[in-house]
């Protein structure tokens, strides 16, 4: 049972919730305590004010909202923590035959009409025969009103009544049940008016029962007084429906309770992630200084970005090819200067041995984008987005990996773009994702592009979506950009053209990334050195060369050997202070999976 609830502006240009109708068992001073407390605690969100206007025509509760408050969001919250809806059990249970079943309501009909019928026939079968038992009689005392003289003689002449009773059944051939009513009949019906009774009785008595044979013999005439029968209760007891039929809107779940809006997500290099709304980064022209969008440790950055819909997901891959789901109100909303919680903490079933590779929003598993991934020997798979959509707490395989390989990325794309696979030895291959069909979520994969021999392997993934320059890394601290166009597409399965030379000096590639002037970059070396930078400083020159330093790698503590790059990051816009500011580019393709910068890592 639901109260009436309706929408009504209210003071001040706000809206309020108006419930009326409320359910009859609930107590209306208990329903108001109820509220206030679930809003003192949190578990009722946007209600600024609450009032109680009932009078003699009925209750009415008024609940005004928050300027910024969602209705239905609220109404929802309403519903699952007040007593204003409030359910019950029903189960369709009947005897059929002496046996119980549980039935349809076409089938509960069905029953109850043959329960009818069977009441009907059996209390048409009873009418029958005691009316033939009162035309019997009948019959008898109008042969005694008949035989009036004869009969008072022979009652006088019996010496008691019994021997009356036999000689009335001799002489009159009657019944014993028809004499002995002739011996308790009355005086008085021995006038003519009792005498005409009696007749017209008699004759009101056959009428009546040729009419019950009439109704046992013909089904129809049965189904007939039944519904007779039931209009006769309608017109007595219907009044006026108490409760509202309404289409289904099915059950009111969390989500329902969740106001759908779209968040910023942000990743530090840590690991710790955060939701925030967008509104905590205000517009600003161009050249501002932007506001502090997250306060990390000394050795800790932002280094992915999202916008997601609270009821959207992440899609978490890791190396070992699993894939976890996390809804996005389910993140701790932090404020701006909060570092947020450990991205492993909201993954219950990923092991510890496992590492995340890849975080991919999704705000719909539809059929027109596919999740692109790539693997340490160079295998690629691209299955469409709806096979992931039927999430699990302990998660699925995003892809079957042979022994020794591992999951290195992951990105959406929508089916027309290209695909960029960067070696260790410094080949990349470009060719259009279309070169891969699309196959099972566990399936194991294509070949991208052949290793050179056993000790190389695929570094990096790109999906071309944008003008822009490839940058590649090596992990002697070495790097150039080169202009996309230089790398021709070709098919997937060769070996690839040369992307940044790996000489002795430049040592192996440990990245390439599709970059444009007005990113950062930010180095991280195994020694935990890190060094950022503009990727405007950085000059377009040709593929077929050794690049400049981008960094001046030491030697390692107690160790002969210079240090190494790890691993190179995109920076989401921040300035020197940690004072990031929201892309424009990103805000605008908040609705656009696939198209926004949060889809590479």
């Amino acid at each position: 049972m639901r109260a009436k609830v309706q929408v009504e502006e209210g003071r001040a240009g706000r809206m309020s919730l108006v419930a009326t109708e409320i359910p009859f068992q609930v107590n209306k001073a208990n329903l108001l305590e109820r509220i206030a407390d679930m809003v003192r605690d949190g578990k009722l969100t946007g209600i600024s004010d609450l009032r109680d206007e009932s009078d003699r025509d009925g209750m009415r509760i008024v609940i005004e909202l928050k300027k910024d408050a969602n209705p239905k969001v609220v109404l929802n919250q309403l519903f699952v923590h007040s007593p204003l809806q409030s359910t019950f059990g029903a189960i369709m249970l009947a005897l059929v035959k002496n046996r119980p079943q549980i039935l349809t309501l076409r089938a509960m009909v069905d029953q109850y009409i043959e329960h009818r019928r069977i009441v009907v026939r059996r209390r048409t079968e009873f009418d029958l025969a005691e009316a033939e038992k009162r035309a019997h009689i009948l019959e008898g005392l109008k042969i005694a009103l008949d035989h009036l003289d004869a009969v008072i003689a022979l009652i006088r002449a019996a010496k008691d009544v019994e021997t009356a009773r036999e000689g009335l059944m001799t002489t009159f051939k009657l019944s014993e049940i028809q004499a002995s009513a002739i011996l308790e009949m009355r005086l008085a019906r021995l006038t003519g008016l009792e005498r005409s009774k009696i007749e017209a009785e008699y004759l009101e008595v056959i009428k009546l029962i040729e009419q019950l044979r009439s109704i046992l013999a013909n089904p129809q005439k049965i189904f007939a007084i039944i519904r007779e029968e039931v209009v006769r209760l309608r017109d007595k007891y219907g009044d006026e429906r108490r409760t509202q039929i309404v289409v289904e809107e099915g059950d009111i779940g969390y989500e329902d309770t969740i106001e759908q809006k779209d968040m910023v997500v942000t990743i530090s290099h840590a690991g710790y992630i955060k939701r925030q709304e967008i509104g905590a980064y205000r517009a600003q022209r161009r050249g501002g200084k932007g506001v502090i969008g997250a306060r990390t440790k000394e050795d800790d950055y932002i280094e992915h970005l999202y916008i997601a819909n609270t009821h959207a997901y992440l899609l978490i891959l890791t190396d070992r090819g699993r894939c976890y789901w996390l809804k996005v109100h389910e993140l701790e909303q932090a404020g701006r200067m909060a570092k947020g919680r450990p991205l492993v903490n909201h993954l219950e079933g990923m092991s510890r041995e496992e590492r995340v590779q890849a975080v991919v929003p999704v705000k719909q598993f539809d059929e027109q984008h596919f999740l692109v991934c790539a693997t340490r020997k160079g295998l690629i798979k691209k299955t469409v987005l709806s096979a992931y959509g039927n999430p699990r707490r302990a998660g699925i395989n995003a892809v079957l990996l042979e022994e020794g390989d591992a999951l290195i990325e992951a990105i959406l794309t929508d089916g027309t773009q290209d695909i960029v696979l960067a070696k260790k030895k410094g080949l990349a291959i470009r060719f259009h994702e279309n070169e891969v069909r699309a196959m099972g979520r566990t399936a194991y994969g294509v070949k991208g592009v052949v290793l050179d021999d056993a000790e190389d392997e695929v570094m990096s993934m790109v999906s071309i979506k944008r003008q822009a320059s490839l940058l590649a890394v090596t992990e002697h601290g070495y790097g150039k950009r080169s202009d996309i166009a230089d790398y021709r597409v070709s098919h997937r399965g060769g070996k690839g053209i040369i992307t940044i030379k790996t000489t002795e000096r430049n040592g192996n590639l440990v990245t390439v990334k599709e970059v444009v002037d007005g990113d950062e970059l930010m180095i991280i070396t195994r020694a935990g050195q890190m060094i950022r930078m503009p990727v405007g400083g950085i000059s377009v020159i040709g593929r077929n060369t050794q690049g400049v330093r981008l960094v001046n790698l030491s030697l390692t503590e107690g160790e002969l050997l210079p240090d190494q790059v790890a691993a190179v990051t995109r920076v989401v816009n921040e300035d020197e202070n940690a004072e990031a500011v929201v892309d424009p580019a990103i805000l605008a393709a908040a609705d656009a999976p696939g198209d926004d910068e949060g889809t590479e890592s």
